[in-house]
Parts: C-alpha cells; sequence; structure tokens
C-alpha cells in the first residue's frame, strides 16, 4: 500500500510551477546577493574615484613684510686709547673687562727723561727772568745817562755835551730797550717750553677719556711704547654696554624699504630661540661693493640691559617694513589652488555617453592645477581666487589680495570670514 502513495507524491512534485521549485528559489537568492555586492561594489569604487581635498581655515591675525639682513654687534661708542709719546711703559692699571672711570689712570710710562726736561725748561725760565730783571736795570741806567746829557745840553744852550757824546748816549738808550723786548720775549718762549714739558710728563700718566669697559688690552709693563709716526693703541674702551647697536649689510633690492624708525628683531648664536628687539636708526646713502654685491649699512639700536650680547656677535636681524594688524590671512598655497582640469568637482560628471563601466575603469592619477601668482613677499594687490567646500563640492570666490610675506597673504572680499575653511591641495583619486 505504500508504494502507490510514495509513487504519487512524486508525480505531484514534478508537476509544480518552475518559479516554485527550490532550485529556482536558490539561483534567485545567488543573483540577488551577488546584484547587491556588484552595487556596494560600485559604491565604494565612486567614492574612492571622487576627488579628497585639504584645507585649512582662514585667521584674523598680525602680518609683516619684513627684510632680512646679517651684522655685527657693537658698542654705541669705543675708543682707542693710545700714547702720544715714546717710552717704556712701567705700569698698567686695568685689565680686560675692568669698568673704568673717566680720567682714571690706565698705563704710567718712564718719567725719567721727562722729568729731567721739566727741570730744564724751569731752570731756562728762571734764567729769562733774569736776563729780563739784567736789562730793565742796564735800560733805566741808559736811561739816566741821556736824561742827564740832555739836560746839560738844555743847560749850555747845546754847547756841551758834544752831539756825539749825546749820539752815543741815545743809541745805549735804544740798544738797552730792545735788549728788554728780547728778554721777555725768552720769558714767553720759557714759559711755553716749560708748558709744553708739563704737559709732556702729564701724558706719561695715560688716564680713560670716558666710563665704560675695557674690551681690549694691548700693552704690558717693560713694553717699549714707539709713537713716532702714530699714536699706538694701548687699550679699547667701549662705553656703556647696556645699549649697543647693530650694523647690518642691507641688498640694494630691499633698502627702498627702510626707514627710520621701524621696529625690527635680532637673534644670536649664543642665544638660541630668543629674538631680541631693535629700531633701526639710520639707513646709509652710502654703498658698499663686496665681491660684486652692493649692499647698504643699516644701523639698529638695541637695548642690552642683562648684558647678554657683546660686541663683535653676529646677528641676523628681521626688519618689519609694512605690517598689518587683525586682517584675514590664507596661505599662499590657498591663492594658487585650482581644481583639477580648471572645473570643480561635482560638476558634470561625464560625457552623455559614459557609461557604468567606464567609470569604473581605472585612470591614470592627475595632479590639481595651480593658478600663477606670486610667491614672494610684497604689497600684494589685484584679484585672487580662493575655493571653498559647499555640498563637498569646490565653489569659487573672487577676493582682493592685500599685503604678503611670502607665506601668508591679507584678503579681503564678500563671503570671507574668520574660520571659513578655504582650499590648499587637492589629494590624487584612489585607484
Amino acid at each position: 500500500m505504500s508504494e502507490p502513495s510514495d509513487l504519487q507524491e512524486l508525480l505531484a512534485s514534478t508537476e509544480r510551477p518552475w518559479w516554485r521549485r527550490p532550485s529556482t528559489v536558490l539561483v534567485l537568492l545567488l543573483l540577488l546577493i551577488a546584484g547587491a555586492g556588484l552595487w556596494f561594489w560600485q559604491r565604494q569604487a565612486a567614492q574612492q574615484a571622487a576627488p579628497q581635498y585639504l584645507t585649512q581655515p582662514i585667521k584674523r591675525g598680525a602680518l609683516a613684510v619684513s627684510v632680512s639682513a646679517t651684522g655685527t654687534l657693537q658698542p654705541t661708542r669705543s675708543v682707542a686709547v693710545g700714547s702720544e709719546l715714546s717710552g717704556t711703559v712701567t705700569q698698567v692699571r686695568v685689565d680686560v673687562n675692568d669698568t673704568v672711570k673717566k680720567g682714571q689712570l690706565l698705563v704710567e710710562l718712564d718719567r725719567a727723561r721727562l722729568t729731567d726736561a721739566v727741570a730744564a725748561a724751569r731752570a731756562e725760565l728762571q734764567a729769562a727772568h733774569a736776563r729780563s730783571a739784567q736789562a730793565v736795570a742796564t735800560q733805566q741806567e741808559a736811561m739816566a745817562r741821556l736824561a742827564r746829557l740832555e739836560e746839560v745840553a738844555r743847560l749850555s744852550d747845546g754847547k756841551l755835551p758834544a752831539a756825539t757824546e749825546l749820539d752815543s748816549a741815545r743809541a745805549s738808550a735804544a740798544r738797552a730797550a730792545a735788549d728788554l723786548a728780547a728778554t721777555k720775549a725768552s720769558i714767553t718762549q720759557a714759559t711755553a717750553t716749560l708748558s709744553t714739558s708739563q704737559t709732556s710728563l702729564a701724558k706719561a700718566a695715560i688716564r680713560s677719556p670716558i666710563d665704560g669697559v675695557v674690551l681690549a688690552r694691548n700693552v704690558e709693563p717693560g713694553n717699549a711704547v714707539a709713537a713716532s709716526l702714530q699714536a699706538v693703541t694701548l687699550f679699547t674702551l667701549a662705553e656703556d654696554l647696556r645699549s649697543m647697536k647693530l650694523s647690518v649689510n642691507v641688498d640694494e633690492a630691499d633698502v627702498a624699504q627702510l626707514r627710520s624708525g621701524q621696529r625690527a628683531r635680532f637673534t644670536v648664536a649664543s642665544q638660541p630661540g630668543r629674538e631680541y628687539p631693535a629700531t633701526v636708526t639710520r639707513v646709509a646713502f652710502g654703498s658698499t661693493t663686496t665681491d660684486n654685491v652692493v649692499t647698504y649699512t643699516t644701523q639698529l639700536d638695541v637695548d642690552n640691559s642683562d648684558l647678554s650680547l657683546r660686541p663683535g656677535m653676529t646677528a641676523t636681524a628681521v626688519i618689519a617694513t609694512v605690517e598689518r594688524n587683525g586682517v584675514l590671512l590664507v596661505p599662499n598655497s590657498a591663492l594658487r589652488f585650482s581644481p583639477v582640469n580648471g572645473a570643480p568637482a561635482g560638476g558634470p560628471a561625464a560625457a552623455s555617453g559614459s557609461t557604468i563601466v567606464s567609470r569604473l575603469m581605472p585612470r591614470p592619477p592627475s595632479t590639481p592645477r595651480r593658478s600663477a601668482a606670486p610667491a614672494g613677499a610684497g604689497k600684494g594687490g589685484g584679484e585672487g581666487t580662493l575655493w571653498v567646500l559647499r555640498e563637498g563640492k569646490p565653489v569659487a570666490l573672487t577676493v582682493q589680495r592685500g599685503l604678503s610675506d611670502g607665506r601668508q597673504t591679507e584678503v579681503r572680499g564678500e563671503g570671507l570670514a574668520e574660520g571659513l575653511a578655504v582650499i590648499v591641495d587637492q589629494a590624487a583619486a584612489a585607484r
């Protein structure tokens, strides 16, 4: 009895429609899974093919165009102390780094010869005074004799004395007056000689002409100083080192931007990471040519209250020539950026005949174009273009360029605000 029932069930199953058969359902399920996988793969491929943009926010801040130059720190006033006299050094009273006052004794030379010269000049002056006194007495005697002879001639009505005797008396009086004048001149000469000798003796003690610090010492006790041609430099003194000057050489291309009163900052190798303030005080009109390079010496005043700076240090200065405060700033790369092929991403996606297969085909990587724009620092000016993202697509904004320091540029225009993200670069689409 069981065999006919199994046969009936088998016949019934073979009579089912094809869409209700288990094999058909399995095939349809597999096709559905494959379609979903293909759709997901196409979506991932489209997302990977879409361009990726790098952005930076617009910032508000200060911007300055600057000029860089190197130079050497120097004292505001330095004095080379030398000797006008030749002689042997007997004592040296100060050394390098010593603080000295104006009039303080620095060096003493041997005074023996100079002291003798003073004594000889003083003796010569005394002799001149003695000769002068003798000449006065001689003149008085000659004048008295002449007076007597003239009185005799008056009383005798010219008969006595003889004319020759009277002429001789007059000549003697004239010679006495001349001798007196000569002795007075010799007194003046002897006085001058004594003064010169005393001055030379005083110069044997070399004193400081200023209040300052000893920077260099070039003399030792026992040295022979020969000042026959020019004064020998024994010490170099610097005035107050709490205020110094920085002399930098500015290139001829930048010198027109410099003015007195401009602010600057500089660094030195001995103080890494520290910037010192300075102020431009003078821009030279005269040029200096070295290896066919024309430069102009510019002087800056430097505050050295903590004495951390020393004369002779090499400094690198940055002088702010033009400044802006509280302006909108964008990286220069944002002004140079332009989307690939010169059209915004997300525009017409493909030509009318494009297909899914053609869009999924791998393409060579492309790089974003950049519009021509000056990269150097300057006052800028003119129009520029910034690209911003709106709904994932780049949109162009026309702006007015302002000051630029070579890295950032001042911008103005509608739609700009602090924090607005602007496109600075475009990453290549992933394959």
